[in-house]
């Protein structure tokens, strides 16, 4: 067994992959590492492009898309090695990134996962808002990162630059131990995509493990490659697969009540995107509510699966809404929110 393995998945990615690979490929000893495309199904050539170009990088062909959670399952099950590192085909890595991980995790056994502090890739000052320097989420399921609330993303200053434990780490860049991403149960491929490492790292943190965030590790994140903010489809899946974590993850004794918020809250943001002018939004909402409800027989017994596991304390929860904090106080950067209203 090696000691990590860097899987990309890739669905129709030939041109990031001749941007970003070779990148990667400089910085990490390809003799100790193994580094692996998995591909879901592309008709783009960039099969065999890798197998062309990147002799030393393995391909997996899984023949279909199964989106991020399904492909990432399938692949992560032909690979052997102490830590998995899922990294999306638009990262550009930074020298001595993977060891910085490494260290980390071989000294803190009790951590899960870990991930490096991400930037923009288009704007190198400022925090990417796929991860920035750490994710959170609050009592109502909104996730938001250290140097990232909602849209507003921070420059970065090295105002967070210390290690702490996080809610969630970034599928962008997220190292894991392979022991542990099976025993929380992997990715949940109902999320198809988006999200659906929140949920996995919720139900880490009731297996046991911590997450961290380890900003002298940096990589640069482009965004938006396979579903841009602007596609309504990644605002259905964004607001159902919330709902799926809430459902599956939450307390008997808060359960209804944040449903029940959560309803109010979305429907504020479904007459907001109405009142924009953005109607494929507003029914992107609803779309997501609906099935939601469809659905919830089969969520019901993924939640029975969840609570299993036993209670413990999670990190990284804000114990207030952040949407009020946000959107009514004005506050749009991390650092002004207080650390005693955290868990």
């Amino acid at each position: 067994m090696i000691k990590a393995a860097i899987v990309i998945l890739n669905w129709n990615g030939k041109k990031l992959l001749g941007e970003f690979l070779p990148v990667l490929l400089r910085y990490t000893d390809v003799g100790k590492t193994e580094i692996v495309v998995a591909d879901n199904g592309s008709t783009d050539t960039s099969v065999l492009f890798v197998k062309d170009k990147f002799p030393q990088v393995r391909v997996i062909e899984l023949g279909a898309n199964y989106g991020f959670a399904g492909g990432y399952n399938r692949a992560l099950k032909q690979v052997d090695s102490t830590y998995y590192v899922l990294l999306n085909s638009d990262v550009e890595v930074t020298e001595g990134w993977l060891d910085t991980l490494i260290r980390f995790m071989d000294e803190n056994p009790g951590t899960g996962a870990c991930m490096p502090k991400i930037r923009s890739f288009r704007e190198k000052t400022k925090f990417e808002y796929a991860g920035a320097s750490g994710g959170f989420i609050d009592k109502y399921g909104y996730p938001f990162c250290r140097g990232r609330i909602f849209n507003n993303t921070e420059e970065d200053h090295g105002q967070y630059d210390t290690p702490v434990k996080v809610f969630w780490t970034s599928g962008a860049c997220m190292m894991i131990r392979s022991e542990v991403y099976w025993q929380a149960g992997g990715l949940d491929e109902d999320f198809f995509a988006h999200m659906e490492e929140i949920d996995l790292c919720w139900r880490m943190q009731r297996a046991g493990y911590n997450a961290y965030v380890i900003p002298s590790a940096m990589v640069y994140h482009v965004g938006g490659a396979s579903l841009h903010e602007a596609n309504p489809q990644k605002t259905y899946l964004n607001f159902r697969n919330d709902l799926f974590i809430l459902y599956k993850n939450l307390p008997d004794n808060r359960l209804c009540k944040v449903l029940f918020v959560k309803l109010i809250l979305d429907g504020v943001a479904a007459l907001k995107f109405l009142a924009s002018l953005q109607p494929t939004h507003h029914l992107a909402v609803w779309r997501a509510h609906f099935y939601f409800w469809r659905h919830l027989k089969k969520l019901r017994m993924k939640r029975k699966l969840v609570n299993r596991l036993p209670e413990r304390n999670i990190s990284g929860i804000y114990k207030k809404n952040i949407v009020f904090q946000y959107y009514i106080k004005g506050i749009r950067t991390f650092s002004v929110l207080k650390q005693k209203d955290f868990t």
